[in-house]
């Protein structure tokens, strides 16, 4: 008896060595011989089934973790694998349910189509994510960043008049929503109306004066403008808080020597060609 508990434990150590170095396959074949000889209330039993529901969930298989992971109590790591899964699996009340839970809200409330929708377009599965924070809106029509998130659905797909729209009920709704005001000048930039996209992120970096992409923009249309001292001082500032920035580097760079400051300018724009190279893919 002793020897065979030892011989079962091994294999299970063995399917977790083998997750761990990212051998997925290799896991499951043995985790899903060692966990039919494992207690099921036992720690060995709940790690097996996690790894195994883990594996298919790593191997884009996320509809067979679902009988794994619902055989162990509840872990933000599965609810959040459950609500994925069960959303590829058709099962969508259930994928709801599961993205509540990780969250700790109530699966029947607005707020639970909400973060559903949030986590389905951070998969990259808009359409869905579209129809979840749609069906929020339906419950609470007032719901604070439902209207952001379809703004940046709209915006992805290049209907930025539409997102204008999206964005503009969002600040009615939440007028101290920064990135909402953030977002709203872009869409302008993207239209080229250059005043009203200044108007705009003026008011994002008036409620957030640490993030460095309002400060880009502006100093994006103040070049446009060709207003080139203000173009230079708002990238100085981005520079200030990301001095990293490829983009903020390469405009200060032309708003430079377009302001005639020539020499420095180039020099600007030479660490910006070495940023560009050196940037991650």
């Amino acid at each position: 008896m002793l020897v065979w508990f030892h011989l079962d434990n091994a294999a299970h150590l063995r399917g977790v060595q083998l997750f761990q170095q990212h051998k997925y396959s290799e896991a499951l074949a043995i985790l899903e011989e060692a966990i039919k000889t494992e207690q099921p209330q036992s720690d060995d039993y709940r790690e097996s089934a996690m790894l195994i529901g883990q594996s298919y969930f790593m191997l884009s298989q996320a509809p067979k973790a679902i009988p794994w992971l619902e055989k162990i109590p509840a872990t933000n790591e599965s609810s959040y694998m459950l609500g994925y899964a069960y959303y590829q699996a058709g099962k969508e009340e259930e994928a709801v349910a599961s993205f509540a839970r990780l969250f700790g809200v109530n699966a029947k409330s607005a707020a639970a189509h909400l973060l559903t929708g949030q986590m389905l377009v951070k998969r990259q599965l808009e359409e869905a994510g579209e129809d979840e924070i749609k069906k929020a809106l339906a419950m609470n029509p007032n719901l604070p960043e439902a209207h952001y998130i379809l703004a940046e659905i709209t915006m992805f797909r290049g209907r930025v008049a539409e997102s204008v729209q999206e964005l503009e009920q969002e600040l009615s709704i939440n007028p101290n929503f920064s990135m909402a005001w953030y977002r709203l000048g872009d869409a302008y930039v993207r239209q080229e109306n250059w005043d009203a996209a200044i108007a705009n992120l003026q008011r994002a970096v008036w409620l957030n004066t640490n993030f460095s992409g309002s400060y880009i923009l502006l100093g994006k249309c103040y070049y446009k403008k060709r207003e080139f001292a203000k173009a230079e001082r708002f990238l100085r500032q981005a520079l200030d808080i990301d001095p990293k920035n490829y983009m903020a580097t390469y405009l200060l760079g032309q708003a430079l020597v377009s302001g005639g400051k020539v020499e420095e300018g180039r020099a600007v724009l030479k660490r910006s060609a070495t940023l560009q190279e050196h940037a991650p893919e």
